[in-house]
C-alpha cells in the first residue's frame, strides 16, 4: 500500500512540477498573466514548485525503504522519471494541446519501462 501511495503521491507532486517549469510557456494564453516579468513568472513558478514539494517529500518518505517505505532510492528515483514523464506528456499532448505523441516518443517511454525492469530487477 505504501508503493501505491508513493506513486500516487509523485504523480501529484509532477503535475504541479510539470506546470512550474514549463506552463509559464502557455502564458500568452491569458492576457493577464502574459504581462508578467521574468521576475514575476519565476515567483509563479516557485509557487507551483511550493505544493510540488508538497507531495514529493512525503511521497519519497513514505515510499523508501530508509523510512519504512518498499523501495530503494534508486527504484525511487526511476519511479520518479518514468511518472514524470508520463504526467508531462499527458499535460503536453492533452493540456497544453502544444505537441502531439509521436511513434518516437512512444519507442523511447519503451526503453523507459526496459530501464524500469532492470533497475527493480534484483540479480
Amino acid at each position: 500500500m505504501k508503493g501505491l501511495y508513493c506513486v500516487l503521491l509523485l504523480a501529484l507532486s509532477n503535475i504541479f512540477m510539470t506546470l512550474a517549469w514549463y506552463g509559464h510557456l502557455q502564458l500568452k494564453q491569458y492576457p493577464m498573466l502574459a504581462k508578467l516579468s521574468l521576475f514575476g513568472i519565476i515567483m509563479l513558478s516557485w509557487g507551483l514548485a511550493f505544493f510540488e514539494y508538497i507531495f514529493q517529500v512525503p511521497a519519497n518518505r513514505i515510499g523508501s525503504e530508509e523510512t519504512g517505505g518498499p523501495f530503494t532510492l534508486f527504484q525511487l528515483k526511476t519511479i520518479q522519471e518514468a511518472v514524470s514523464l508520463t504526467v508531462f506528456t499527458l499535460i503536453t499532448v492533452y493540456a497544453f494541446k502544444t505537441d502531439k505523441l509521436a511513434w518516437n516518443h512512444l519507442v523511447g517511454f519503451v526503453f523507459i519501462v526496459i530501464a524500469v525492469f532492470f533497475i527493480f530487477k534484483k540479480w
